[in-house]
């Protein structure tokens, strides 16, 4: 029987990196997005707390899917542990990536 997959994502968002392990990710029906579905936390009888996991925990509290835009993602991984997600901040560039078009229809007529 197969195991199930787990998978490592990293992408930013307002400065900050973050990094969170999910069951399942897609492509979403959103133009230009990923879909990441069922996040996964550590436990919560741990002895030791991390903050930086409970502040991600906090902020996608009840959330069931996460749609996050393609060139906001850095990393995708698939990986047999889980680690610790966390919220670290980005390290200051003097380079900005503008958002792109990920899709450019093609105009010409099909004959």
């Amino acid at each position: 029987m197969p195991s199930k997959k787990l998978y490592k994502i990293i992408f930013t968002n307002q400065g900050k990196v973050y990094e969170v392990y999910a069951n399942n990710v897609s492509n979403s029906n959103l133009l230009g997005f990923i879909e990441i579905e069922d996040l996964i936390f550590g436990e919560k009888s741990k002895v030791v707390i991390d903050p930086s996991e409970e502040k991600i925990q906090s902020e996608f509290k009840g959330v069931k899917r996460t749609y996050i835009p393609m060139h906001s993602v850095l990393r995708v991984d698939e990986v047999d542990k889980q680690g610790v997600s966390k919220i670290s901040k980005a390290e200051v560039d003097n380079v900005t990536q503008l958002p792109n078009q990920v899709f450019t229809p093609d105009d010409t007529p099909n004959k």
